[in-house]
């Protein structure tokens, strides 16, 4: 018999501020609501609060915009220090239209703004950028988890993506520890006995959007246990999800 995958919200955290514990207010949190962490459990974190602890948020005010960053604003319709965190945040402008930014990070992460994003940012004019080492940050939320509770589990930070030839947006992992973000199946047979040549299923996004159906938006719960789902203790990296440029068809 399968075990079911449970994917538990963690009600009651605060308003994650600059400096603040993640890993501390996460496990105050699930012990004040009486949920034991597991061993194999799966921890998604999003990035929004992961970037508020590291400090990650400017105000308007204090970014000067360059004149590209002004031309960038009046194309879009966004503000000129909107368009200056882009920039910063960005390797390359994949394509500009209809008010959007489409750009890759320079974590390599093709997304809208490069991740710059001002909803639940805390105030009006305030911008959340992406962690400088979202992988970095996984590993050290997973390492304080599991320091404090002696549970082996993994941590993936999920963010907002939309999709090419798709409407809708979905949460994909930025960063990961603890598991591969990726499982492979080349090599494996199917249910008619043939070897599998190109499947690998991006797990680590899979759980990502699975969580955000009980985080939501606007629920205040930034974070989820995913319970369940078997996985191989492994150094995992975002970087094995993004595709290199020799197999990018539309670059």
């Amino acid at each position: 018999m399968h075990k079911p995958l449970l994917v538990l919200p963690v009600p009651g955290l605060p308003e994650i501020r600059a400096g603040d514990d993640l890993a501390r207010l996460i496990l105050a949190s699930a012990a004040k609501h009486r949920l034991r962490l597991h061993d194999g459990d799966i921890l998604v974190v999003a990035q929004k609060a992961v970037s508020k602890a590291e400090g990650r948020v400017y105000d308007r005010a204090g970014v000067e915009a360059t004149p590209f960053a002004r031309e960038m604003a009046a194309y879009t319709g966004h503000t000129p220090e909107y368009m200056e965190l882009v920039l910063r945040s960005s390797r390359r402008i994949v394509r500009m239209a209809n008010g959007l930014v489409i750009a890759q990070t320079r974590h390599g992460f093709v997304m809208a703004n490069s991740g710059v994003d001002s909803s639940n940012a805390g105030g009006e004019d305030r911008m959340v950028l992406l962690p400088e080492d979202p992988d970095a940050s996984a590993r050290g939320i997973r390492d304080a988890i599991e320091a404090v509770t002696g549970r082996t589990v993994a941590v993936i930070i999920s963010d907002t993506f939309g999709r090419p030839w798709r409407r809708g947006q979905v949460n994909l992992a930025v960063g990961i520890a603890g598991m591969e973000p990726i499982l492979d199946y080349r090599g494996r047979e199917d249910n008619d006995g043939r070897t599998m040549k190109a499947t690998r299923i991006a797990v680590a996004d899979e759980l990502c959007s699975a969580a955000e159906l009980v985080s939501g938006k606007t629920r205040r719960l930034p974070v989820a246990i995913i319970r369940g789902y078997r996985f191989d203790p492994a150094p995992g990296t975002t970087e094995d999800l993004v595709r290199d440029e020799e197999s990018d068809l539309f670059k």
